[in-house]
């Protein structure tokens, strides 16, 4: 009987992992210095929740910024809640950690890339890139403008 190890689903569970780490420290503590995260999700995921005019506006995915303002961040075992401002109408968002497909935090060009399982394969993936000057772009324009960001290899951690 042969069996393999699987670990595409397994290091995806540890970078989910690291973005709840992540999340309960800024809900325990706030963002710290000049960090913010851009998070892209898969709005049809079947546990998402948002706004109907929200999910009309975005349907296949939608890229949230958690930064100067966010509020009821609510990190659970599978995933988080927050409410955000979108044109001074604050709304509450339920995002599960396996809707995410791309987590980035541009102050130190860190990010997550999910990859798809679908018909793509890892060669087919364009590099993760993070955007130049996040405040002065909309939240459609921020997924198409950006900058290349480092990845990070897990041999740089080892001693």
């Amino acid at each position: 009987m042969s069996r393999e190890i699987d670990y595409g689903n397994l290091m995806h569970r540890a970078m989910r992992g690291l973005i709840r780490n992540v999340l309960n420290d800024v809900a325990a503590n706030g963002l710290p210095g000049a960090h913010h995260f851009f998070i892209t999700f898969d709005t049809s995921h079947p546990d998402a929740e948002l706004a109907d005019w929200l999910s009309d506006r975005y349907p296949g995915e939608m890229t949230v910024v958690m930064q100067h303002w966010y509020d009821n961040l609510d990190v659970g075992e599978d995933g988080f809640a927050v409410t955000l401002n979108f044109g001074d109408a604050p709304e509450p968002l339920y995002i599960p950690y396996d809707s995410i497909k791309t987590f980035v935090d541009p102050s130190v060009e860190f990010g997550l890339r999910f990859e798809s399982t679908d018909e793509d394969g890892p060669d087919d993936l364009d590099p993760l890139e993070i955007s130049d000057d996040p405040l002065e772009q909309s939240e459609d324009d921020a997924a198409a403008e950006k900058k290349k960001a480092d990845i990070v290899s897990l041999d740089s951690f080892r001693k």
